[in-house]
């Protein structure tokens, strides 16, 4: 599985990057599920974080 550098943008199949040696992570975002148990907070910290905008 393809995986991504979040310090320099690089992709690699490795996990460390060969460029930097920084931990790399999946780039693909969390599937989605109804039965989301973090759902409610996630909103409300959504919420907070654009009303101090």
């Amino acid at each position: 599985m393809i995986k991504k550098c979040s310090k320099c943008d690089i992709y690699t199949l490795k996990e460390q990057c060969p460029t930097c040696g920084t931990k790399t992570k999946n780039p693909d975002p969390p599937k989605f599920s109804p039965e989301d148990k973090y759902g409610s907070q996630r909103r409300k910290m959504k919420k907070m974080r654009f009303k101090d905008d």
